[in-house]
């Protein structure tokens, strides 16, 4: 079991049990309170824990009202961002479980299913909730389940092109879903939309026809702050028997003055601050995207032709900086991966050297586009994957865990994996000036090592040399793979370490040197099947004929890997240090029988 949170705030008698209910019972007076209070908790509670703080601000008065007018779970909240639902998990009587918010074995960041029946997707990635929607509606239609349909979509997520087929199926079939557009004209920063501008900027009704060309009926705007609209509104739309739009303008942050003079993101998303200040708890060195963003605009100064892209998240990626100084060479194209892999393309073919900063396991969802748009065509994209490996606290959705699997698989692709700062800088010079090939560069979410000079070109880097086994540490895992060796070192076993640097091609002097030692562990933060370890225990079969038990993959389970420190989880995964160490403890033990002692290190 989780130890018992300490300092976390206490639950106010408003909140304590609150269920759908009791909602509805509230008169307006009640309800202007129990907003307050939830957006004092909301901010006392993340101020902790970290997590999603504007966007759920923004969304206090529409929550109340959908739980008003709906009845949930009967009728079916499709949340989506998934990021929006913290005020839906207060109303659902989850109050006591944010002292654990995106804690181990606490309550997550996102809806669960496994945590309430009110939580029916867990869509963490945007732009899902209208496919999801037009699947339940098309259910019920076919006597699979009764209550209405209600998709609630928001952060920009109308910039992503799985919304846009979805809305047209809707509308197509006549299905009667209720699509709540919460329009606060951002996702993390400045939405990237026409049909936001147009409705805030000039006519407050102009994106009616876009919907009704589909086949929806149009119904506001709505003020999302004022519940009384908000519940007529709703009810209008909960009357109407074919697929309808309920749009709502709302102000990401409201009520929290930090977060509301924030320009840049509006605290959308923040580690561990304090509420008093809105300053964020301080660190001790910049972050592996900050010395990204200082080496790409230093790049751009001096390679007129790069250009950067970005999927609705030019900060979280380090590109705001580039953006201030090349404005006219900086794209956020919104919430859509897909695009943003083809249309790099493009600008490769036309001779820009563009850059894709994007999170690992968002570029999950462009995979058809980066084997077939770049891969095939064999073009010189460099892709910045940030948040690589365990990341933590965001859960299974947002581990970076399946790009050196997949990357590895694309024909001509060059996969990097810098060990620390320096590396970093040096491999991003290289892939933005010499490589002839797409390119791809991952980095953990946390502060950058500093490690001294790097190697160069494609060239792994030794970093120490012992006799009986070989330890191949993958970016981050290069130094647990060092401090392995000095446990290992304890107990008589001396071992190499090497840093291999590009996973793709493998280093042919790592590989036969490799081929010298009796064991060998490849540690990565990468899924094991299929990952950097097989590439290596297949290089040293064909090389000759090895036995495969030589060669240890120490990577991560195919799993879905839940939420928790990412320290954690790594040594429970045994991709630490200690846990290294013992892996190879008993893999001597087990072949040899010759060491005795399996300390925990």
């Amino acid at each position: 079991m989780p130890p018992p949170a300490t300092g976390a705030p206490a639950v106010p008698a408003a909140l304590d049990g609150l269920t759908p209910e009791r909602l509805r019972r509230l008169d307006r007076p009640q309800l202007e309170a129990l907003a307050a209070e939830i957006r004092e908790f909301l901010v006392r509670s993340v101020a902790r824990t970290g997590g999603h703080l504007g966007s759920n601000l923004g969304v206090v008065e529409l929550t109340l009202a959908l739980h008003r007018v709906f009845r949930s779970p009967q009728d079916r909240l499709v949340w989506d961002t998934g990021h929006q639902a913290y005020v839906h998990k207060l109303v659902t009587g989850r109050a006591a479980g944010f002292a654990r918010l995106r804690q181990a074995g606490g309550l997550s960041g996102y809806p669960s299913r496994a945590e309430s029946p009110h939580d029916l997707v867990e869509n963490s990635h945007a732009s899902t909730a209208l496919s999801y929607a037009y699947g339940l509606a098309v259910a019920e239609s076919l006597g699979h389940g009764a209550g209405r349909v209600v998709a609630v979509v928001g952060d920009g997520a109308l910039t992503g092109g799985l919304a846009y087929e979805a809305l047209n199926n809707i509308g197509a079939a006549r299905l009667p879903v209720v699509v709540v557009v919460n329009d606060n004209g951002r996702s993390y920063a400045p939405t990237v939309s026409a049909l936001s501008t147009a409705g805030r900027v000039a006519d407050p009704r102009a994106p009616a026809g876009f919907f009704e060309c589909l086949g929806f009926e149009y119904l506001g705007p709505v003020d999302g702050h004022d519940i009384e609209a908000l519940e007529a509104g709703l009810l209008a739309a909960a009357a109407r028997g074919g697929p309808v739009v309920l749009h709502v303008h709302t102000a990401k942050g409201r009520g929290y003055h930090f977060a509301e003079a924030d320009q840049t993101k509006h605290l959308h998303d923040v580690g561990p601050f304090d509420p008093e200040t809105g300053l964020a708890a301080r660190r001790n060195g910049p972050t592996y995207t900050e010395v990204f963003s200082r080496a790409i605009v230093g790049l751009a100064d001096q390679v007129p032709e790069l250009v950067a892209l970005t999927a609705a998240m030019e900060g979280p990626t380090g590109l705001s900086a580039f953006r201030e100084r090349h404005p006219t060479r900086c794209f956020d194209v919104g919430i859509a991966e897909q695009h943003a892999v083809t249309a790099a393309a493009g600008m490769a073919m036309a001779g820009l050297r563009p850059v894709v900063a994007i999170y690992s396991t968002f570029l999950n969802r462009a995979w058809d586009q980066l084997y077939y748009d770049v891969g095939l065509h064999r073009l010189p994209v460099v892709f910045c994957l940030d948040r690589a490996g365990i990341t933590g606290d965001d859960g299974p959705s947002h581990h970076g865990v399946a790009d050196l699997a997949l990357l590895t698989k694309v024909p001509g692709m060059t996969v990097l994996a810098p060990s620390s700062a320096e590396e970093l800088c040096t491999m991003l010079r290289w892939a933005c000036t010499e490589s002839a090939g797409p390119v791809a560069l991952r980095w953990p979410k946390t502060e950058a090592r500093w490690a001294g000079p790097p190697g160069q070109g494609l060239a792994a880097r030794l970093v120490s040399s012992g006799r009986e086994v070989c330890l191949i540490g993958v970016g981050k895992l290069l130094a647990a793979c060092e401090e392995a060796a000095g446990l290992l070192a304890a107990d008589g076993v001396a071992a190499t370490v090497w840093d291999p640097r590009a996973v793709q091609p493998l280093d042919p002097r790592m590989l036969d040197d490799a081929a010298g030692h009796r064991l060998v562990l490849v540690a990565e933060d990468g899924v094991e099947a299929g990952g950097v370890g097989s590439l290596v225990a297949s290089a040293l079969l064909g090389r000759d004929g090895q036995r495969p038990d030589r060669v240890l993959c120490a990577g991560v389970p195919v799993a879905y890997v839940p939420h928790g420190r990412p320290a954690d989880i790594l040594a429970h995964l045994e991709l630490d240090g200690p846990g290294i160490a013992r892996r190879v403890r008993r893999q001597l033990v087990g072949r040899r029988g010759r060491l005795a002692v399996d300390r925990a290190g």
